[in-house]
C-alpha cells in the first residue's frame, strides 16, 4: 500500500471522545474498513490517476463498468475496437441520490507529452443511484478511445450531486478539460468511485 494512502486513511480515524466507549472491537472494525477502502483506492495511486486527474478520496459507491462482456477493472487493458459504443455503467446508491459521470484521457495526445490533458470523452449528469448511466442526462456525447501513440489511461469518475443539476453547459472544448475544475464548478466535491483502463492503438490488419 502506498504510504501516502495509508497516512490519508489513518488521518480519518477519530478516537471516541470518551475512553469508556473505546474497545478493541471498534479499532478492529475501523482497521478492517481501512483495508477494504485501500484495496479500492491503491490501484488508482499506482496508476497515477490520483494526482493526475483526481485528489485522494474514499470510495463510497460501487460502480461496475462493462464494454460488452468485458468487465473493466482498474489497470486492465481494453482494445479500442471494443470501446466504439458507450460502456454499461451501473452504480449502487439510492434512487433519490444523483450522480455525475465523467470519462477522460489524461494522456492525450501522448503519454510522454500530454499537452491536451485531459481529453474528455463523456459526461452524464443526474444519474439516479441504484441505476445505470442510461438513466442520466448526457451533457457531452460519448466518443470512444482512439489513442494515437503509446498507452493511454481512460478514467471514469463518479461524483455525487447535492441535487439534480438540470441543464449543464457543454465544455467549450474536449481538449484541456479538468475533472477537478468541472467538479468544483458544479459543487460536486471529491469522487465517490473511479475506474480506469489502459488502451493503445491496435495494429492495422495486414493485407494479403
Amino acid at each position: 500500500m502506498a504510504p501516502t494512502l495509508l497516512f490519508f486513511l489513518l488521518s480519518l480515524y477519530k478516537p471516541p471522545s470518551s475512553l469508556l466507549h473505546f474497545s478493541l472491537i471498534d479499532t478492529a472494525f475501523f482497521l478492517l474498513s481501512l483495508l477494504i477502502m485501500a484495496a479500492s483506492v491503491d490501484p488508482l495511486v499506482v496508476g497515477r490517476v490520483i494526482g493526475d486527474v483526481v485528489d485522494m478520496f474514499v470510495p463510497t459507491i460501487n460502480m461496475s463498468v462493462y464494454y460488452g462482456a468485458k468487465h473493466v477493472t482498474n489497470g486492465c487493458d481494453v482494445k479500442p475496437s471494443l470501446t466504439v459504443n458507450p460502456p454499461k455503467v451501473t452504480l449502487s446508491g439510492h434512487p433519490d441520490e444523483f450522480y455525475t459521470l465523467v470519462m477522460t484521457d489524461p494522456d492525450a495526445p501522448s503519454p510522454s507529452e500530454p499537452s491536451m490533458r485531459e481529453w474528455v470523452h463523456w459526461i452524464v449528469v443526474d444519474i439516479p443511484g441504484g441505476t445505470n448511466a442510461t438513466r442520466g442526462k448526457e451533457v457531452l456525447p460519448y466518443v470512444g478511445p482512439r489513442p494515437p501513440v503509446g498507452i493511454h489511461r481512460y478514467i471514469l469518475v463518479l461524483l455525487q450531486q447535492k441535487a439534480p443539476l438540470g441543464l449543464v453547459e457543454q465544455p467549450a472544448s474536449r481538449a484541456r478539460f479538468s475533472t477537478r475544475a468541472f467538479a468544483n464548478q458544479l459543487d460536486l466535491g471529491l469522487p465517490v468511485a473511479t475506474v480506469y483502463f489502459n488502451a493503445q492503438k491496435e495494429p492495422a490488419n495486414r493485407r494479403r
